[in-house]
């Protein structure tokens, strides 16, 4: 595998050793369907891709932690010790591996020495691709190949999302260290958030590609309206519980949604809960359409998927409409949506193949016109999870 190559001689080079170190890969994430339903306790329907995270890793005799990305070389090489792995601003995306090795050692699980890593991700940056969940993962299977953890997968998924919540301080849901740690090739995930019971979901594309559109509006996660959304959600449902036995919004079904909405006083609150409900329900909608082949119908879910996003949730923003709106006017799109948190970020589009470059240039042409840059688009396949690479 050249990259693999290209990688270890990179290691090499920038730690100054002969030893050929160890290389794991954490793929990034696409959400077919089910936005902003994770933290609502509902499903989601993500799957891994084929772009994602390398580290490259050996072991070292003393407790210092070296870490190294190629995507950051001016920060250089940033060190610390096993003994202090609390969180410093000035440690930048270290804080990613830092805060897996400080909650896999509160774990109980035992690791005495330290570590070169380096970093390698060829997921766009600031796509909303979960490139911070793939460096969590890429991490936690590291260790645990390093030195021997026997760590479970969803213990190990688990302590990736409790990094973001408590020790980066975003309040995302598990969807995207689930689907990077439980990907499985050609297949979707769907994903309870809250029983974490999950069904793979054959993703039979025959003549049709994914693409994933980048809008190239960079998106940061803490400081965009995410928690506020979260907490709008929260406030709906406390309203709601004040007559439903439910825990979440994830429990209702639409037509429960409607015989109750009139108890959640505030107007925009009822619009965000109706999103989260009615999304939960096309997750569900969506594993019958792939399991019958019907791609088609996965496409009219994607598209309703989106205007609730648009319309009830509101986090779609000038870019992502633009591109999404433009994507259902072409030939041969049978769905698209934004995925991921929003506010900038990525599309997706399920096209035919022999439509695809047509479909680029004249998505590119329509939103260079209305935002005034370009678009980056991939194509991607859906790949394994988490794993270490052996081999050249």
């Amino acid at each position: 595998m050249n990259t693999t190559l290209n990688l270890t001689s990179e290691f090499q080079s920038i730690f100054d050793t002969p030893i050929k170190p160890r290389t794991f890969f954490a793929p990034g994430r696409i959400n077919l369907i089910g936005e902003h339903t994770d933290y609502n306790g509902g499903h989601v329907f993500p799957a891994a891709i084929s772009y994602g995270t390398y580290a490259l890793v050996r072991k070292r005799d003393d407790q210092t932690l070296r870490f190294y990305s190629m995507n950051f070389p001016e920060i250089g090489i940033i060190e610390c010790n096993l003994a202090d792995l609390t969180y410093k601003e000035a440690d930048h995306w270290v804080n990613y591996p830092k805060g897996m090795l400080l909650y896999i050692k509160e774990a109980g699980y035992t690791i005495k020495q330290g570590a070169d890593i380096l970093y390698y991700g060829n997921i766009p940056n600031g796509a909303g691709l979960s490139s911070s969940a793939s460096i969590e993962l890429a991490t936690g299977v590291l260790l645990d190949r390093l030195f021997d953890l026997n760590l479970d997968r969803v213990p190990m998924i688990q302590l990736g999302q409790k990094v973001e919540n408590e020790y980066i301080g975003v309040n995302s849901g598990i969807m995207d260290q689930f689907a990077i740690g439980m990907g499985k090739k050609d297949n979707a995930l769907l994903l309870n958030c809250q029983t974490l019971e999950y069904t793979y979901a054959p993703i039979v594309l025959n003549d049709h590609a994914i693409i994933i559109i980048n809008t190239n509006k960079q998106r940061t996660l803490a400081g965009s309206k995410y928690n506020e959304r979260r907490s709008q959600c929260e406030q709906a449902l406390g309203e709601l519980q004040q007559k439903l036995p439910i825990t979440s919004l994830g429990e209702l079904t639409p037509a429960a949604f409607e015989e109750n909405k009139q108890l959640i006083s505030d107007e925009i609150n009822q619009k965000r809960a109706k999103h989260a409900v009615y999304e939960n329900a096309r997750t569900l909608e969506a594993l019958e359409k792939l399991q019958s082949g019907d791609l088609n119908g996965f496409g009219k879910l994607m598209n309703e998927s989106h205007l609730s996003l648009k319309d009830d949730y509101e986090v779609t923003g000038l870019e992502l409409d633009t591109l999404v709106l433009a994507a259902w006017e072409q030939a041969g799109v049978i769905g698209a949506r934004m995925t991921g948190a929003g506010f900038g970020g990525c599309a997706i589009a399920i096209v035919e193949k022999d439509k695809v470059d047509h479909f680029k240039k004249s998505l590119n042409d329509i939103y260079r016109e209305k935002v005034g840059y370009d678009a980056t688009f991939y194509t991607a396949a859906i790949g394994d999870g988490a794993k270490e690479i052996t081999g050249d």
